[in-house]
């Protein structure tokens, strides 16, 4: 497994697929970033984690669909995010790699 901080996760980018061990949630974060906001989707379809669904509410705050990220938000308990969508990717991963 890579370095799971902030920096080490962003630097797994460079690979080919998500960090060995990496949780689902994380994964789907990985491939946002890489812009395969489909792949992200369908692994956060298939969780019913709290954590799954922030990362389901940030997809479709990418996609602009502010009703479904909205729902999403709800199921996670987390407030609907107002910053960039950089921001609230950082402030997700950050949380997820939290001990």
């Amino acid at each position: 497994m890579v370095d799971m901080t902030r920096a080490g996760f962003k630097a797994s980018l460079a690979d080919d697929a998500p960090p060995n061990g990496a949780a689902a949630p994380l994964a789907a974060l990985w491939w946002i970033r890489k812009g395969e906001w489909d792949r992200a989707h369908e692994i956060v379809m298939a969780e019913s984690s709290q954590p799954a669904a922030w990362v389901h509410a940030h997809l479709h705050r990418i996609e602009g669909d502010a009703s479904n990220a909205g729902y999403w938000y709800r199921q996670a308990k987390k407030p609907v995010a107002s910053g960039s969508i950089d921001a609230e990717w950082e402030t997700i991963v950050d949380d997820m790699l939290a001990p």
